[in-house]
């Protein structure tokens, strides 16, 4: 496995007197001695938000990341700050300030706003991903997926196998601070992208906006498409001008698709019926790559690829099965722990940490950030295969 590496002192927080100059998307702005960092302040109105949302949040008896790091000493250094995009700390947090009941509570409005408000960002990205602030996310490396086999060629118990991966168009913001042009124009150099894929990539763009209502819901209860966000995506500003600028790219045999202006900008989605998970994962890998070549994404010298949500950053990649285990799955205990021995999470038919009565489960691997994309894929391999081997052993 890739080991965490310390990251060049530049790339660490900045002292409380520094004043930063311009930042590149996605980097960490250079600083100097003096002062508060450059551009206007927030103007009053978010001020008295942040205030009031402030001393709510620490009222509650919430248990999220972002009232346990968001002390008053932090507070009062973030709440003046504005990055490049304007985005505020309100942008960031206010989403955890309406929904006490979150687990984590703050999403990222623009890609500098994990630079810009890192005090806050790298204490909640270590405590969820147990990655330091001095650490450095490896550098790509898609591995060989030939190396990974089908785990069910029987198709005994893998009724399904996906992977997909996030990745954010640079030059934008994310959701909170896109207008309706920045979504028209994000989606127009998405689709002129998609399009001019090729061989198994190849396909067609569809608009949300010109999408028939009772076609949209047989794909969202198919699977294939995504739909507006839950309260907490609505309160962090996630579905403003909806749905304008979303829709979804398919191959014709809808065994690769991407979707647009969703959470991220781009969710690029391999999946098939069965469990070769090489297929899988190559073809997901070879698209991403043909893409890159059309579109350039944001990536942090530290953190990698960089999305809306701190809780899916590096690799950003999510292999996940549903899968069907009657002997081992009857427990779901005992099947959390064997998950946990090679990080793997496991969600029952009502989400995470419920059971199922046949033992039907969605698996996936749980660490995107600080081991390569490879190595992530790898580790599902891993447990899956430790998995049919005791579920066959029963």
């Amino acid at each position: 496995m890739a080991e965490k590496k310390p990251c060049p002192v530049s790339l660490q927080p900045a002292q409380d007197d520094m004043k930063c100059c311009p930042a590149v998307p996605g980097k960490r702005p250079c600083c100097v001695p003096g002062g508060r960092p450059p551009g206007p302040l927030p103007s009053p109105e978010v001020l008295e938000k942040l205030r009031q949302g402030y001393e709510c949040l620490q009222a509650s008896d919430s248990k999220s990341l972002l009232r346990k790091y968001l002390t008053r000493e932090v507070f009062d250094k973030l709440k003046y700050r504005v990055t490049h995009q304007g985005s505020t700390l309100l942008d960031v947090v206010q989403s955890g300030f309406e929904n006490h009941d979150s687990g984590v509570g703050l999403y990222a409005s623009d890609p500098e706003t994990y630079s810009t408000f890192a005090d806050l960002f790298d204490p909640v990205i270590a405590d969820y991903h147990g990655f330091a602030a001095t650490d450095c996310h490896p550098r790509l490396d898609w591995g060989n997926p030939s190396s990974l086999s089908d785990l069910d060629p029987e198709n005994k118990y893998i009724r399904s196998t996906r992977v997909r991966c996030g990745r954010s168009i640079a030059g934008y913001p994310f959701n909170p601070m896109m207008t309706k042009e920045l979504y028209e124009q994000m989606e127009k150099d998405a689709s002129d992208a998609l399009c001019s894929l090729d061989g198994p990539h190849a396909g067609k763009y569809e608009p949300l906006c010109d999408m028939a209502p009772d076609y949209q819901q047989q794909l969202i209860d198919d699977h294939y498409l995504f739909k507006e966000g839950d309260r907490f995506l609505i309160a962090a500003k996630s579905c403003e001008h909806w749905p304008i600028g979303r829709g979804i790219f398919m191959n014709e045999d809808k065994t690769f698709l991407v979707w647009v202006g969703e959470e991220d900008h781009l969710r690029i989605i391999s999946m098939q019926m069965g469990g070769h998970l090489g297929e899988v994962y190559k073809r997901m890998v070879d698209g991403v790559n043909k893409i890159g070549r059309k579109l350039s994404f944001v990536r942090h010298p530290r953190l990698g690829f960089l999305t809306f949500c701190p809780t899916n950053l590096g690799t950003t990649v999510r292999a996940s099965v549903m899968i069907t285990l009657p002997n081992i799955g009857s427990d779901l205990e005992s099947l959390e722990g064997i998950a946990s021995k090679y990080n793997l999470q496991v969600r029952g038919t009502a989400g995470e940490h419920s059971a199922s009565a046949d033992g039907s489960y969605d698996i996936s691997n749980k660490r995107r950030l600080g081991l390569t994309e490879f190595e992530a894929v790898n580790e599902m391999y891993t447990g899956l295969r430790e998995m049919i081997k005791m579920e066959q052993s029963k």
